[in-house]
């Protein structure tokens, strides 16, 4: 037995911790060739384990790499120079759920789905709605503040977290917030941690804020011949004051890519295609779903209106699949979720296709217009190094493109380790070195996911 292995070991019981396999220090950023390393893999089951392990680390010198689902986008939970990966996967337990007081406590290992499920199940909705859902931790999506498409009307992750129980590096237990609506008692650590991606403290449970379910929530999907006019359409949308619960779009080529899994047949003529969502109460969805159809009518060439639920949930289905598609299509791809203000949406699109054209790589994106919001993706072939050093060249200008715009180079991955330094594009210096020295007071040692949301390379 490995002699770090041994000392964890006797630290929880033999069976939480074990040499990890080559796939379990990997996320969606394999085609990438980060080299993954790690020396134990430790699945603790309460936060007094993860008390123990990280001040023995911390002790010891030994990097501690946080891991949910292992579905990120940005490498953040790829161990890079050994030490211990921490799984949440054992931590998984509700500790409390108020339906009345609209509220519920879990641990950080909880799927998404799975809290989502349970806010159905009581009549409420949990509303934050990343991908992979079945997959992704709760602990995961606190940690990078995952969107999703309802993002556009209720917000980012931590809009949905009053309290989290934290433990620090030295293994200090901490709770900021609660079961509690309003807390302006001091800095707003709780907020601090929230996207910090495991480098300041690893979060072992939260209090969630739910709301009522709304009673009905029809999509609108609109196909456009080009660009210009399904953009166009997005901003009639948002201009016209009409407060969807989604407003999402494909462009063509992506279109090109996932339209044979479009459930039903998918028409012709669709160049762009914008997804948007009403909901509410009945008469005010279907109020709203009628508003939002005829804006785009406008310029449309098609206009669907699925109503039983099996269409709707299909839909949904399929738009969480796209991702998974663009990937099928050359077996891997590249893919920043960049962020512009959403007028520039348009132009952002057609510079992702030519940025691809540049570099001779196949490129497409699709999103959450309604943020601005794009994952602007370039496909490469696994084993194709020289496409996979286009492809990151290529994305590089995306940042350049994002910050020219008055964006930001990640709205919803984080930085991790494959936009480590990036920060620096879009940062005063003065800034930077408030964020580098948040780090030093945290993590004094650096054991926290090393080398992952570096403000400079």
């Amino acid at each position: 037995m490995q002699p770090l292995i041994a000392a964890l070991a006797e630290l929880l019981d033999g069976a939480s911790v074990r040499t990890p396999t080559p796939a379990q220090l990997q996320d969606s950023t394999e085609i990438r060739g980060i080299a993954a390393r790690a020396d134990a893999w430790v699945m603790p089951s309460s936060t007094a384990e993860v008390a123990r392990v990280l001040a023995w680390c911390n002790e010891h010198g030994v990097a501690v790499t946080a891991r949910g689902g292992g579905t990120g986008f940005a490498g953040g939970a790829v161990p890079l120079d050994g030490g211990v990966v921490l799984s949440l996967e054992r931590m998984n337990r509700v500790r409390a759920l108020e339906p009345l007081c609209w509220r519920m406590c879990v641990e950080a290992g909880l799927t998404t789905a799975h809290v989502r499920r349970l806010a159905r199940e009581n009549g409420l909705l949990f509303p934050p709605d990343p991908g992979a859902g079945e997959q992704s931790q709760i602990g995961g999506n606190i940690a990078t503040n995952a969107g999703g498409p309802h993002a556009f009307k209720y917000g980012v992750t931590g809009a949905w977290v009053s309290g989290l129980e934290a433990v620090l590096a030295g293994g200090e237990v901490i709770t900021l917030g609660g079961a509690i609506t309003k807390d302006v008692a001091g800095y707003d650590l709780r907020s601090l941690l929230i996207g910090s991606e495991g480098t300041l403290a690893i979060i072992t449970a939260a209090w969630l804020r739910l709301i009522p379910a709304p009673e009905a929530a029809l999509p609108v999907v609109g196909l456009f011949g080009d660009s210009a006019a399904g953009v166009g359409a997005v901003e009639r949308v948002i201009g016209s004051g009409l407060a969807v619960a989604t407003l999402e779009y494909l462009d063509a080529p992506t279109v090109a890519i996932a339209a044979q899994g479009f459930p039903g047949k998918l028409p012709g003529g669709g160049g762009f295609m914008v997804i948007a969502e009403a909901d509410g109460s009945a008469p005010e969805a279907a109020r709203l779903a009628d508003e939002v159809a005829q804006a785009l009518r406008e310029d449309a060439s098609v206009v669907l209106e699925p109503r039983e639920r099996a269409d709707v949930e299909a839909l949904w289905r399929w738009r969480d699949g796209v991702s998974l598609a663009v990937s099928a299509r050359l077996g891997g791809k590249v893919s920043e979720d960049i962020v512009v203000p959403f007028e520039r949406l348009g132009e952002a699109v057609a510079a992702t296709l030519a940025i691809g054209a540049r570099h001779e790589l196949q490129a497409c994106s699709w999103g959450h217009a309604g943020d601005g919001n794009l994952h602007a993706t370039f496909l490469v072939a696994p084993g194709d190094a020289e496409a996979l050093a286009r492809a990151q060249a290529a994305t590089e200008e995306l940042f350049s493109l994002a910050i020219a715009f008055g964006g930001s180079v990640s709205g919803e991955h984080g930085l991790g380790w494959v936009k480590r330094g990036q920060l620096a594009r879009q940062w005063d210096p003065a800034a930077l070195d408030l964020h580098d020295g948040v780090k030093a007071l945290f993590d004094p040692r650096g054991i926290l996911n090393p080398g992952k949301k570096l403000s400079r390379a």
